[in-house]
C-alpha cells in the first residue's frame, strides 16, 4: 500500500506531461499559437523525462522495470553525449537547412527505437512474456531500422550530397527486399518457427535489423527532392510508432505516449500532403516522381520566356494596387525572406496591398514557406493558404514569384500527360500579370517543364532571390 502511495505522485506526473503534450500539439496547429504550444510540449516532455530519472528504491522498479541506481549514470552520460552536439548545431543551423536537420534527427529517433529493440531481442526480454511483446517489439525494430537507413539517406539528399540515382529494376529489388523484410519480421516474433534452418536467434536477428535497414535505404534512394516533405512525415510518422512500441516493451510511460503522439500526428500530416499533391500515398512512394528527363516544350517546339529588368519590375509593382508574393524554395536557398519583407514593406507604404500565398507542400519540409516568412517578421494575418487566397488571384495585378516551381505549373491542371496533373496549385498565372524570379532557365528540382514560365503574362527577372529583391529595393526608393 506504501508503494502505491509512494508511486501515485510519479504516475501524476506522467499524466500532467501527457496533457501538455497533447495541448502543446493542439496550440501548433496554428501559426499564432504554435511557438506558445511548442513551449508547452517542451515542458511535458522535461516532465516526463525528469520524472523517468526519480528513483525510489523499491518503488520505481515497479512502475519502470529493471530500473536501477546503476542505470541512471549511463543514462546521464548517454543523454550529455546527445544533447551537447544537438544544442550546439540546433542553435547555428540555417532555416534553409532545417529540412536536413529534421531529416537527419528524424534518422537518430528512429535508430534509437531501432536499438532499444535490439536490446530487449538480443537479451531475450522481448521473448519473455506472451506473444504480445515480441511482436510489437519486432514490429518497432522494422519500423525504426526502415526509418533510419531512410531517413540518413533524405538528409544526405536535401543536403545535395547524393542525388536520385536511377536504379534499373528497383521495384523488383523493392519487393524483394519487402517480402525478405517480412519474412524476417515474423521469423523475428518467433524464432522456433525456423529452428530447421540452423541459425541462432541471435543471427536471424542481425540478418533482420540489416535488412530492415536496407529496405529503408533502397526505398529511398530514387525518390525526387520534390516528394520530400512527405516522405520526412512518412518516417517521423514511423519513428513515432517505433518508439512508442518499444516503450510498450520497456514499460516506459513517457515513451508510449510521446510515440503515440509523435505516430499519429505524422501519420495525419503525411495524408494532407499526399491528399495536397493529389496523390496517393503509394504513388508519392513508388512513382519515381522526378525521375524524368527535362522535358522541352510541348511539340518538341522551342519557346522563349520573356525576360524583364529588375527596374521595371520594381516600378510595375508599385504601380500595382494588389500584388500577392508566392513563396519557394527558391527564396529559403538565397536567405532572402528578409529582404523580402522589406520590399513589401515599401510596396505598404506605397498604398500597395500585399498578401502571401503559401502552398501547403512549398519548401522541403512541412511548413516550410510558413515558419521563414515568420522568422522575418511577416505578420500572420498576411499569409493565405492554398484554398483562402486562390480566388484572389484573377483579381490581382502582379503575382510575385520567388523560387517557387510545381506548385504554380498551370500544366497540373491543362496537362493530362504531366507527372503533377490533378495536384492542386496556386492560379498564379491567372494574375494580371505574373513576375517571376529565377536563377536561370533550368527547370525546377522534380524536373518537370513550368508552363508558367512562357505564359503570355509571365516575365522572368533572373537572377539570385536576394540580390534581385535587393535591387527592387533600390529601385523603389527612386520611384
Amino acid at each position: 500500500m506504501s508503494h502505491i502511495l509512494t508511486a501515485f505522485p510519479l504516475q501524476a506526473s506522467y499524466f500532467i506531461a501527457t496533457l501538455l503534450l497533447i495541448l502543446g500539439l493542439k496550440r501548433m496547429s496554428s501559426p499564432r499559437t504554435a511557438r506558445n504550444g511548442i513551449l508547452w510540449a517542451g515542458v511535458g516532455m522535461l516532465i516526463a523525462v525528469a520524472v523517468t530519472f526519480v528513483y525510489i528504491p523499491g518503488v520505481s522498479e515497479l512502475i519502470i522495470p529493471g530500473n536501477s541506481g546503476q542505470r541512471l549514470v549511463l543514462i546521464f552520460f548517454a543523454v550529455a553525449v546527445g544533447a551537447v552536439p544537438a544544442w550546439w548545431t540546433g542553435r547555428r543551423v540555417p532555416l534553409t537547412e532545417m529540412p536536413q536537420m529534421v531529416a537527419i534527427y528524424n534518422g537518430l529517433g528512429g535508430g534509437a527505437a531501432g536499438a532499444i529493440a535490439a536490446v530487449e531481442m538480443y537479451s531475450g526480454r522481448a521473448y519473455s512474456g506472451s506473444l504480445a511483446f515480441p511482436i510489437i517489439a519486432v514490429i518497432g525494430a522494422l519500423f525504426g531500422a526502415t526509418a533510419f537507413g531512410g531517413s540518413v539517406v533524405a538528409f544526405l539528399k536535401l543536403q545535395s550530397w547524393m542525388g536520385s540515382p536511377r536504379i534499373p529494376g528497383r521495384h523488383f529489388i523493392n519487393g524483394i527486399l519487402s517480402l525478405a523484410a517480412l519474412a524476417l519480421t515474423l521469423a523475428s516474433i518467433h524464432p522456433d518457427w525456423v529452428s530447421g534452418l540452423n541459425l541462432s536467434v541471435d543471427v536471424l536477428i542481425s540478418i533482420f535489423l540489416v535488412v530492415s535497414l536496407i529496405l529503408g535505404i533502397f526505398v529511398t534512394l530514387p525518390i525526387g527532392g520534390a516528394d520530400m516533405p512527405v516522405v520526412i512525415s512518412t518516417y517521423n510518422a514511423c519513428i513515432g510508432l517505433a518508439v512508442g512500441f518499444e516503450g510498450f516493451v520497456v514499460q516506459n510511460p513517457a515513451m508510449i505516449i510521446a510515440g503515440t503522439i509523435v505516430g499519429a500526428a505524422g501519420s495525419l500530416l503525411t495524408v494532407l500532403m499526399a491528399r495536397a499533391m493529389n496523390r496517393s500515398f503509394l504513388n508519392v512512394w513508388f512513382s519515381g516522381f522526378g525521375d524524368v528527363a527535362a522535358t522541352a516544350a510541348a511539340g518538341g517546339e522551342a519557346r522563349t520566356m520573356n525576360a524583364m529588368e529588375v527596374r521595371d519590375a520594381a516600378a510595375t509593382m508599385a504601380y500595382s494596387e494588389n500584388v500577392i508574393v508566392v513563396p519557394g524554395y527558391g527564396l529559403a536557398v538565397a536567405q532572402a525572406q528578409h529582404k523580402l519583407w522589406e520590399l513589401v514593406q515599401m510596396l505598404q507604404a506605397k498604398g500597395v496591398k500585399v498578401k502571401f500565398a503559401v502552398h501547403p507542400v512549398a519548401g522541403r519540409m512541412p511548413g516550410h514557406m510558413s515558419v521563414l516568412l515568420a522568422e522575418a517578421g511577416v505578420p500572420y494575418d498576411l499569409i493565405y493558404d492554398l484554398e483562402e487566397i486562390n480566388s484572389d488571384f484573377a483579381n490581382a495585378d502582379v503575382a510575385l514569384v520567388i523560387g517557387a516551381n510545381d506548385v504554380v505549373n498551370p500544366a497540373a491542371r491543362s496537362d493530362k500527360s504531366s507527372p503533377i496533373y490533378g495536384m492542386p496549385i496556386l492560379n498564379a498565372d491567372q494574375a494580371r500579370q505574373v513576375l517571376v524570379i529565377k536563377r536561370g532557365k533550368g527547370v525546377g528540382f522534380s524536373g518537370i517543364e513550368n508552363e508558367l514560365f512562357f505564359g503570355p503574362n509571365t516575365h522572368m527577372v533572373f537572377g539570385d532571390a536576394q540580390g534581385v529583391i535587393t535591387q527592387m529595393i533600390q529601385a523603389l526608393k527612386e520611384v
